[in-house]
C-alpha cells in the first residue's frame, strides 16, 4: 500500500460519501467542523489505509464512527473489528456512536469525546 493517508484511488469514493452523508453525520460534523470543538482540526471521510474514516482528528489520532443498525450484523462486527485493529496499529484509536446517539443525545456524545480527546484542565461542554 502506497498511500496510509487519503488515497487517490478512494478519493472518488471519499467525494461521495460527503455528498451523501447520513443526518447523524451531518449533525456531528456541524458541532466539530472549523475547529469549534476545542479548536480541534477533525476531516470527515479520511482514508486509512484500505478504510474511510467517518471522522479523523489527526492531532489526537482519534477516529469517530458513527453507526447505524447494520452494524449489529455479524458479519460487519467482525469487520469493524479488523478495521478497529487495523486502525491500532497505526495508533489510531476509535470511538464509536450509534447514529441514533448522536441525534438524540448530541451533548452526551460531546461530552463522552470530550473526556477521550482532552488533558483534564479544559472545561467541559
Amino acid at each position: 500500500m502506497s498511500f496510509l493517508k487519503n488515497d487517490p484511488t478512494l478519493k472518488d469514493r471519499r467525494r461521495e460519501l460527503r455528498r451523501t452523508q447520513t443526518d447523524a453525520e451531518r449533525a456531528f460534523w456541524s458541532k466539530v467542523r472549523n475547529g469549534q470543538f476545542f479548536g480541534l482540526k477533525f476531516f470527515r471521510q479520511y482514508s486509512v489505509g484500505p478504510y474511510i474514516l467517518d471522522f479523523y482528528c489527526p492531532a489526537q489520532k482519534l477516529a469517530v464512527e458513527l453507526d447505524g443498525g447494520q452494524h449489529n450484523q455479524p458479519e460487519n462486527i467482525a469487520y469493524d473489528n479488523e478495521r478497529t485493529a487495523f486502525l491500532a496499529g497505526h495508533g489510531i484509536s476509535v470511538v464509536r456512536f450509534w447514529n441514533n446517539e448522536v441525534l438524540c443525545e448530541m451533548e452526551g456524545v460531546l461530552e463522552s469525546l470530550t473526556q477521550r480527546l482532552t488533558p483534564p484542565d479544559l472545561p467541559l461542554l
